[in-house]
């Protein structure tokens, strides 16, 4: 009857503790959930502008292929069309937004577990991410979009020497989906060196691994580029290209790691060295 007693106390006391845990969870989902929505409300009530502020490389893109007096025109083919357009939109741009608070809630909700060397050495991760994220973002807007359009513009066959007319006029739909894509790939790529150099505090990386599998990772970057991208040689090289510097960027990082690692083991050791011979004239 006792040991039954013991056993039931026992479960008890271990279900507390998960308990604490699924609240805590339930709270900082809470948290991500408002701080998406909030964004998504201001994202979507702002739709209209953000999407033509998404049309101007467009614009310069005609400019790059002298239509400089040609006005862009986009076209919706279906009466619900743009605003689904306007809601992905607003999504995209809320998760865009509201990732540093998404971000936040996890690493409050994971460094209770983690050591006090641990945390700090995870908190630079957390914000160069955002902020990789938007460079690679950045690199889409001003550059490779514009590049891509110019691409599929140069195909049109417009003009008064031309006796068939054929001219791009992109839905609006399409063209979001080409931004996000594009965003999205090269925001992604650009979190390869704080993956790389997080495995290789962990130990699950090596620079000299990352050396010998260099050619390896030349040929997935552009079969990633070819998934990922349009199918248009601008995109996917503009893709390629960034991926493959960015990969020796982990290289370099992933030494940096192993370097620091070697100079704390090696301070550990001369500590301890110190400390014996403080300790053998006192024996």
């Amino acid at each position: 009857m006792t040991a039954g007693k013991q056993e039931h106390e026992d479960i008890d006391q271990s279900s507390a503790p998960l308990m604490e845990h699924l609240i805590e969870l339930r709270s900082r989902l809470i948290w991500a959930i408002a701080g998406f929505f909030v964004a998504f409300l201001a994202c979507f009530f702002f739709a209209k502008q953000i999407f033509n502020l998404l049309v101007i490389p467009f614009q310069w893109a005609t400019e790059w292929a002298g239509l400089e007096g040609d006005k862009v025109d986009l076209i919706y083919t279906a009466p619900q069309e743009f605003f689904f357009t306007q809601i992905k939109l607003a999504m995209f741009g809320g998760l865009v937004i509201a990732f540093p608070v998404i971000a936040l809630q996890v690493y409050k909700f994971v460094a209770p577990g983690l050591y006090r060397n641990e945390r700090r050495a995870f908190l630079p991760f957390l914000v160069a991410s955002p902020i990789l994220f938007l460079i690679g973002g950045a690199l889409v807007y001003f550059f490779f979009t514009p590049m891509v359009m110019w691409f599929f513009l140069s195909m049109q066959q417009v003009g008064p020497g031309e006796e068939i007319q054929i001219s791009l006029l992109p839905k609006v739909s399409e063209y979001l989906g080409l931004i996000m894509t594009l965003i999205l790939s090269f925001g992604l790529v650009f979190q390869l060196p704080v993956v790389t150099t997080l495995m290789a505090r962990v130990g699950l990386l090596t620079s000299q691994g990352l050396i010998d599998k260099r050619k390896y990772a030349i040929v997935a970057a552009f079969v990633a580029a070819a998934i990922l991208t349009p199918p248009d040689p601008v995109s996917q090289i503009g893709l390629a290209i960034p991926t493959i510097l960015l990969y020796e960027v982990a290289i370099w990082s992933a030494r940096m790691v192993e370097r620091k690692r070697k100079r704390e083991a090696e301070a550990a050791e001369a500590a301890e060295a110190a400390a014996e011979s403080q300790d053998e004239p006192a024996a």
